[in-house]
């Protein structure tokens, strides 16, 4: 594949988890593009440097290495890594040099695509809005840290995340090289070990309207071209399936749709703005002269009705491209084939040649859920059996931007706050969890960090039983997320007994005994990250998951 910019590729292995001193140590790695075989790691060092990876199959023993190769600061090198095993976690980390000696990183890991029948996690943020300050970066910090705790397979971010088209004619291609970077420190955080997908939003820029202007010294080209270079997404192979046009000007693949499957499921991603010219030239086009465009249409239901997965994921960051709401809408245009909200069905007149809308086409391969970005609210909706959600904000500090402006669209429930979405799919069910974040200042009060807003149940869950974690062991960590220190109490009034509390690499950071029910830990010292603490007295047994954020 060709595109704008020189990547180096080599083929090899990777894989574990995270820590926020990554880019501190002058480096960040960004996954994507996982498959049964392989995946790309996105690495960009702040300064010139020689490196290889190293990686194996077990936590903390490597048994194979890649040859070397050589960094420039502030630019990525993608690296394709192939020939690994399907449903296996593999475990790497990188050995870099510094002042001509090698150091190594701490350790990452992946997993490769799940069989049917597996059970798996993965998350979806939305609408991180850094670029014009709706989105607060620690607040964003917690939602990143939250999302990793859930330990998912992979994670998806439904768009408005670059902000480019905010000066449509005026902003340059250095610009939008900066506003792509920006992001690379948070999501290195955690998409070392987690593997990012991108659904463009409006705000990416990526339009077609703005892809006729000068090209390709526009907005849409510029943006294509900087997505590219920081951030692998799929397009058309083996694994994936998406948008086969071959765009000029060094795009190649646009890698803006594109469909995999994963364990039980089918994963749809669309594009709402990129489509091959919209029946009328304005950058927001609306009723029918919004569309797909006819050749991601095809796609899509060729897609659907040619998958036999259980559970049919479809996202894009809005139904109708700059509307607003979810099932109010879906029965209209080419989403629904209505002329409006009380109007007459004129789908043949407006889509000639086409087969039927996009919700039917939902309906008829037996959609699990569409999922949406834009409106900046959680909103659950069903419409014909099929469930509509909108994703909130992942980094609204007043909890309520999206609820204020966008929640009458919507004509079920709608909760308020900031967040993610957690998906957990397993043969059995899909359960999705809207998981609420909150600053250490705002949970003091009724609110806790990762607390759950809205549940949605599709199937029949199993319920699992936890061996010895009695329910008269009720364990409160707090502040959680923390920063300068932790306090841990057994609610029952009895002594705690034995506390350990490890990193995610599984190293003991603290361990003592207390007879007491309640203790005060420091923590200032601390790296930023994720631990497990876990405490024991007798045969009662409690673990909590501790975010350390300074």
């Amino acid at each position: 594949m060709k595109k704008a910019f020189q990547f180096i590729t080599i083929v090899s292995l990777i894989g574990t988890f995270c820590n926020y001193k990554t880019f501190a140590q002058g480096y960040n790695i960004i996954l994507g593009r996982p498959t049964d075989t392989s995946i790309t790691a996105s690495i960009l060092f702040e300064n010139n440097t020689t490196f290889y990876l190293e990686y194996g199959l077990t936590t903390g023993a490597y048994s194979k290495q890649t040859s070397s190769y050589n960094a420039l600061a502030g630019i990525p090198i993608e690296i394709d890594i192939k020939s690994l095993s399907a449903d296996t976690k593999y475990f790497y980390r990188i050995q870099y040099k510094v002042n001509g000696v090698y150091t190594p990183s701490l350790q990452y890991s992946f997993h490769t695509q799940r069989m049917p029948g597996a059970t798996f996690t993965f998350t979806v943020e939305a609408d991180e809005h850094l670029y014009d300050k709706k989105g607060v970066k620690n607040m964003y910090n917690v939602t990143l840290a939250n999302e990793a705790a859930d330990n998912p397979d992979f994670m998806l971010s439904l768009g408005d995340i670059f902000g480019d088209d905010h000066y449509p004619f005026t902003i340059t291609s250095g610009g939008l090289d900066s506003l792509h970077k920006d992001y690379r420190p948070f999501l290195g955080s955690i998409c070392h070990s987690i593997p990012f997908y991108i659904c463009l939003g409006n705000h990416e820029g990526e339009n077609d309207y703005y892809q006729s202007f000068n090209a390709p010294n526009n907005l849409c080209d510029w943006a294509t071209q900087w997505r590219q270079y920081y951030y692998p997404n799929p397009y058309p192979n083996n694994f994936y399936t998406g948008n086969g046009t071959i765009e000029p000007f060094g795009i190649g693949y646009p890698e803006n749709y594109y469909a995999w499957t994963w364990g039980d499921a089918l994963f749809v991603v669309l594009d709402v703005y990129r489509t091959e010219c919209h029946d009328s030239l304005v950058p927001k086009p609306q009723g029918w002269n919004w569309t797909l465009g006819q050749t991601q249409y095809n796609w899509l239901k060729t897609t659907l009705e040619g998958s036999t997965a259980k559970y049919k994921f479809v996202f894009a960051h809005h139904l109708r491209g700059q509307g607003r709401g979810g099932v109010a809408w879906a029965t209209t245009n080419e989403w629904g084939g209505l002329q409006n909200t009380n109007g007459n069905y004129t789908f043949p007149t407006y889509r000639p040649g086409w087969a039927k809308p996009i919700h039917q086409i939902f309906r008829d391969t037996k959609v699990t859920m569409f999922v949406q970005g834009h409106d900046h609210v959680f909103a659950h909706e069903v419409l014909d059996s099929i469930t509509y959600i909108s994703t909130p904000m992942a980094a609204d500090s007043t909890y309520e931007i999206g609820m204020l402006a966008n929640a009458d669209a919507y004509v079920s429930d709608t909760v308020d706050g900031t967040g993610h979405l957690r998906f957990t799919v397993s043969p059995e069910c899909v359960k999705m969890d809207y998981v609420k974040a909150y600053l250490p200042q705002d949970t003091a009060g009724i609110h806790k960090n990762r607390e759950i807003g809205f549940s949605k149940t599709i199937g029949v869950c199993k319920t699992n039983t936890l061996i010895n974690n009695l329910p008269s062991y009720k364990l409160a960590v707090k502040p959680n997320p923390s920063s300068d220190f932790i306090t841990i109490e057994n609610n029952t009034r009895r002594a705690l007994g034995k506390i350990s509390i490890q990193n995610i690499l599984g190293e003991t950071v603290w361990s003592n005994s207390s007879e007491d029910s309640f203790l005060r830990i420091e923590t200032n010292n601390w790296a930023n990250g994720i631990y497990e603490i876990s405490v024991e007295n007798g045969t009662e047994i409690a673990a909590k998951k501790l975010i350390i954020q300074h």
